[in-house]
């Protein structure tokens, strides 16, 4: 689950609707705060352990729900599957009321960008994108991942914009490792996105995570190398890059969470854990063993 943009002032191509304007600014004013760079907690080799267990089934969930996701199911069935995972493993999932969400799940179709609410009058059709962000809290650390996948058969252009996304992550995440900084992230993954004539979207970005949903640092999905944090072996956050066949502009729903691309063109997102090592990285939401790379939830089309 994304975090707001909170870096700098609102920037005006985004719309937002009346409704959405306080919530949106009031969670704003909250990753200011919580932005700061003192704020970084640097795991233990407890909290990484922790950390793992959280990520890998969480992992193990978002694999589990996309391979069920068929033609005609709706979101509302999704969240249900949420759920089940979670009595089954007495586990959380993290949005559950987490500020007022009110599902377990995000799922998020076609134009959704991010945090899309399960309905029972959401129906998938075929050819659609489906963004499923799952979130589970285990014995006290969340462990964060998401995939977008096509339902049934993708068009040429929705398997183009899937690829993209995905190597996008890929590269974001090879970027990592101790004495890096975040602007290179960033960069790694705006400038293979961008040349491609995808554009990525600013105003919403990965974040630190640990014994909390959001921690500090935000994670840009667009910037300069040599910028920003400081990467350190212990720190973990999410790399979540939303990629749009449009433009970059959004506009956030009456629902006050729903973020959907101002021109309704498609958009895909792909998200990892990932815990900086003093030799580069771990990839924490893998089941592989080794924490090195697999698409998120194993999706492949």
């Amino acid at each position: 689950m994304l975090a707001l943009r909170g870096d700098h002032p609102l920037p005006e191509r985004t719309k937002f609707t009346n409704a959405a304007s306080l919530f949106l600014a009031f969670h704003r004013a909250i990753m200011l705060y919580r932005a700061r760079p003192q704020g970084i907690q640097i795991k233990s080799a407890a909290e990484l352990d922790g950390m793992r267990r959280a990520c890998q089934l969480a992992s193990q969930c978002l694999q589990w729900i996309c391979d069920q996701v068929e033609p005609g199911m709706t979101t509302q069935r999704i969240d249900d599957l949420q759920m089940a995972f979670c009595r089954k493993h007495g586990v959380t999932p993290a949005p559950l009321h987490y500020r007022g969400f009110p599902k377990s799940i995000c799922t998020s179709i076609n134009e959704v960008i991010c945090h899309g609410i399960p309905s029972e009058t959401e129906v998938l059709q075929e050819g659609d994108l489906v963004g499923i962000d799952v979130t589970l809290i285990v014995d006290g650390f969340y462990g964060d991942n998401a995939a977008t996948i096509p339902v049934g058969t993708p068009d040429d252009e929705g398997k183009e914009l899937l690829d993209v996304t995905l190597e996008s992550l890929r590269r974001g995440i090879e970027a990592v490792h101790g004495g890096a900084r975040l602007g290179d992230v960033g960069h790694a993954i705006q400038s293979y996105v961008e040349p491609l004539g995808y554009s990525v979207v600013r105003d919403f970005v990965g974040h630190g995570i640990g014994r909390q949903f959001h921690e500090p640092p935000q994670v840009c999905h667009y910037g300069k190398p040599g910028t920003r944090e400081k990467l350190r072996a212990g720190m973990t956050f999410t790399i979540e890059p939303m990629v749009n066949e449009g433009t970059p502009d959004c506009k956030v729903l009456e629902d006050g969470w729903t973020a959907v691309t101002l021109d309704r063109r498609r958009s895909a997102q792909f998200e990892h854990t990932i815990a900086v090592t003093e030799n580069g990285f771990e990839i924490l939401t893998c089941q592989n063993g080794d924490g090195t790379w697999e698409p998120p939830g194993r999706q492949t089309w």
